[in-house]
């Protein structure tokens, strides 16, 4: 398995289509992790706007340079979606100073239907699931976003639990691909950036599915000690 770090939102559609499922996917990692650093002070607020999206008051940067790199970074997660390549996201807190790694939020993907080969019906998908066990009951896109605000609410609340990053940190996009991935320059290979050895706590949070995908979300972070 390679790890790949990286230094457009397209309309939205049906979850039961590929496309329509990679574009919920790709809408949601990049809110999540713009949450993310908003919620964890990585940028500061006076960078950040509101819009509404998934029902919810949501936090966009206005920082150029974040833009850019979110927009390059979540563009090329979009495209491994589609080829089914990715398998896991990771948004990694790191302290700026002893670049050890403070949080550690990990998005796993799973394709749930595999799309039909090309040429067999655009837009169509094949179930994993064999043709004598009972068929799913269908959600609707309502559902499917109501989940995914579900998790944003988890997120927008961590400041609940998560200890205070009293030292500056930055932060690193860590995708998980498949070994045959075409990689692009502007995403290298890195370590997992996983929290140091017993110091680590873990959260689950919720999960959401479309038809295709499926995403489970936790967040690790390192443990405050009495003597740190």
């Amino acid at each position: 398995m390679a790890v790949a770090q990286a230094q457009t939102t397209a309309p939205t559609r049906t979850h039961l289509s590929l496309k329509g499922s990679t574009t919920l996917v790709h809408e949601f990692f990049t809110y999540s992790v713009q949450s993310i650093l908003y919620q964890r002070n990585i940028y500061p607020p006076e960078d950040f706007k509101t819009v509404k999206k998934f029902g919810l008051q949501m936090l966009t940067t206005t920082d150029e340079g974040l833009i850019d790199y979110l927009e390059r970074a979540m563009g090329q997660l979009k495209t491994w979606l589609e080829q089914g390549k990715v398998n896991r996201l990771v948004v990694a807190i790191v302290d700026k100073e002893s670049q050890e790694t403070r949080e550690r939020w990990q998005f796993d993907v799973e394709v749930v239907n595999r799309p039909l080969e090309e040429g067999e019906g655009e837009g169509r998908i094949e179930d994993k699931t064999t043709k004598s066990e009972k068929p799913k009951v269908t959600k609707t896109d309502a559902q499917v976003k109501a989940e995914i605000a579900a998790i944003i609410k988890q997120i927008t609340a961590s400041c609940t639990f998560l200890p205070v990053l009293e030292e500056p940190c930055a932060f690193q996009i860590l995708a998980y691909t498949d070994l045959d991935t075409d990689i692009p320059f502007e995403w290298t290979e890195s370590d997992a950036r996983l929290i140091a050895e017993g110091q680590a706590e873990q959260v689950k949070l919720r999960s959401f599915s479309t038809h295709v995908h499926r995403v489970d979300a936790m967040v690790a972070y390192r443990r405050e000690d009495e003597d740190d």
